[in-house]
């Protein structure tokens, strides 16, 4: 419902305060990417394959942790409070994890700061979805993505300014004893907190959600957050909409109510999408980016530049992401992401086949990020927070973000088995063909949701 009486200034501003959440995601997921090289030398686990992979992957166990939790603390206590818990957890795991003397307290802060990352990522896009209005809801929950690729860039440019330029050909042990093996690294971490604090203060800021106060039968509480977003008259219109979707059920949720059949379809449409955000294999550029540069002929200072100019690909086409997802539908744009990350792995996969180096690999990877950053990356997190039904929502989007979060383990985890056992051209082959699946379950089950409210959605697909 289109409505002259929109504040928009109000809307931008709880927007992009719960979005923050997302901003700090974005940092601490990927700023281990750039420290990697030093920390590893620092605990000297570079030549250890599975110490390496916990390290890297320590962060999403807390992640699926944390989006477990997300959906009990969502539930029972609304959505502010647990995103003030996930500010306060990312500021906690940025001192620690810079702080860390051992390779077992760096791991015990990995996982603090992926409990932050778990219920910011179910928390900030859900938040955003609940207090936008429908025909703009798109390109708000897309500021959340924004704020991520912001964060993600913000911690590859901060890694590439703190890390002094290291010499081609430089041994473990002058990496060890250089200021970035000692300490370059840390303040990596260290940096996250400054945001992470700004995140907390503003967060008492943020009025709580007028859809959650409804399902938690404070409805007066609910009005006045209503009539602040769009009027008196849209605030009236939008509480008889969203209790036509609670009359039938008591105030009491649990996860028991996911397994009832009639939210079988729209429970499996977000877990696989969900699922294929991460197994489209993407993040593995990110997480991974010292591997594939290096197998493509690069040094580690070269890398870290690298890496800044896919960040800022990330950037540019997350902001075309969210001026077309409001016009163009969130389905076509999931069919575009899939078929043509298809499309650039196979020629990726042809590149380290052929022993292709330097631009050409360079080239296709910021393909590869571009297709993702206007597609897949910000258009599901915009899907699953429109498509759960409201007594549900919360229960839900843990789960389809607790299967996020287990797939990115396993991505994570894998990628580096698989970059043995099959080569960088067979492991993207692979996910050439993660994506051509999901391209075929998008254009067989995903509906349109451009432009419906979150009420009307639910009616779609549950009634």
């Amino acid at each position: 419902m289109k409505n002259n009486s929109i504040n928009i200034t109000y809307i931008l501003f709880i927007s992009l305060v719960s979005a923050m959440g997302g901003l700090l995601f974005g940092y601490d997921w990927v700023v281990i990417g750039g420290a990697k090289p030093f920390y590893e030398r620092f605990f000297d686990i570079a030549s250890s394959a599975n110490l390496q992979a916990w390290a890297m992957s320590s962060a999403l166990i807390g992640s699926i942790l944390g989006a477990v939790v997300s959906g009990i603390v969502s539930d029972k206590y609304g959505r502010k409070l647990p995103l003030m818990l996930s500010a306060l957890l990312f500021t906690l795991a940025s001192a620690g994890t810079g702080a860390a003397a051992s390779y077992q307290v760096f791991i015990i802060f990995r996982l603090i700061g992926g409990i932050g990352i778990g219920l910011a990522s179910a928390l900030s896009p859900m938040y955003i979805a609940e207090v936008a209005p429908s025909h703009l809801r798109g390109r708000f929950v897309s500021l959340n993505q924004m704020t991520i690729v912001i964060g993600i860039l913000a911690a590859q440019v901060i890694n590439l300014l703190i890390a002094d330029k290291v010499p081609a050909g430089a041994t473990d042990e002058f990496i060890q004893a250089s200021w970035n093996g000692q300490m370059g690294w840390r303040w990596m971490f260290y940096a996250c907190g400054i945001p992470a604090a700004m995140f907390f203060l503003l967060t008492f800021f943020l009025p709580e959600s007028p859809r959650w106060l409804m399902k938690a039968g404070n409805g007066e509480k609910a009005f006045p957050t209503l009539k602040k977003i769009g009027g008196e008259e849209y605030a009236r219109q939008e509480m008889t909409n969203i209790q036509s979707t609670l009359n039938d059920v008591s105030e009491k949720m649990d996860f028991k109510t996911l397994f009832n059949p009639k939210f079988r379809t729209v429970l499996i449409i977000g877990i696989v999408l969900a699922v294929f955000q991460q197994w489209c294999g993407i993040n593995t550029v990110f997480n991974y980016a010292e591997e594939i540069f290096s197998a493509a002929g690069y040094g580690v200072s070269d890398t870290l530049f690298n890496i800044v100019i896919t960040g800022s690909v990330n950037l540019i086409f997350t902001l075309v992401a969210m001026f077309t997802v409001d016009k163009w539908g969130r389905k076509n744009l999931m069919v575009f992401g899939s078929v043509g990350l298809a499309f650039t792995y196979i020629l990726l996969g042809a590149a380290f086949y052929f022993q292709l180096k330097g631009i050409a690999v360079l080239t296709l990877v910021v393909v590869a990020i571009a297709i993702y950053a206007m597609s897949l990356a910000p258009i599901v997190w915009v899907i699953l927070s429109e498509i759960f039904p409201n007594r549900i929502r919360g229960a839900a989007m843990a789960l389809a973000t607790f299967s996020l979060w287990v797939a990115c383990f396993v991505l994570t985890y894998t990628f580096p088995l698989l970059n043995k056992g099959l080569g960088a051209a067979g492991t993207f082959w692979v996910y050439a063909t993660i994506c051509l699946l999901g391209f075929v379950f998008i254009l067989i089950k995903l509906p349109e949701t451009k432009g419906k409210s979150l009420e009307d959605i639910e009616k779609e697909l549950v009634n």
